[in-house]
């Protein structure tokens, strides 16, 4: 499936891009790790729609360990 002539696959790396992107222009440093988070989710999917898993491996770890930090941070109990 094609929207404006990019690939569904195109499109969930592109918006992972763009929220990765938008986060790091937040001054709110809670902000800034739930929209990175969305991003590292966006990345994980994408990694998964890559159709050979080898080349889609790399982005699904890094990115699943970077939202575990987001989420550990976010979750932490305050000092």
């Amino acid at each position: 499936m094609e929207i404006l002539g990019i690939t569904l696959l195109e499109w969930v790396g592109y918006l992972a891009s763009l929220a990765v992107l938008i986060s790091f222009t937040m001054k709110d440093l809670r902000t800034l790790r739930m929209i990175n988070g969305v991003g590292c989710l966006l990345f994980v999917l994408y990694g998964f729609l890559i159709p050979e898993l080898r080349v889609g491996l790399p982005i699904i770890i890094t990115n699943f360990a970077i939202l575990g930090i987001n989420i550990y941070h976010l979750t932490r109990p305050k000092k």
